[in-house]
């Protein structure tokens, strides 16, 4: 099955937000600050490209 670009745009912003809040949440779980901070860096990193993602979206949408 084929995915078109709205589809495709869709499917990576879900995976984003879903890495979002994957790293959050074993940012606060882990007990290593080193690592517990690179999960933050991560979910803000994830958080940045599902906002691009949807910018994008918005924009192939409106046309």
């Amino acid at each position: 099955m084929r995915l078109n670009t709205t589809e495709i745009l869709k499917k990576k912003i879900l995976d984003a937000q879903e890495m979002v809040r994957d790293y959050e949440s074993y940012s606060k779980e882990v007990r290593d600050s080193e690592v517990s901070d690179l999960f933050k860096e991560f979910a803000k990193e994830s958080g940045y490209q599902a906002k691009k993602l949807r910018q994008l979206l918005k924009r192939i949408d409106n046309d």
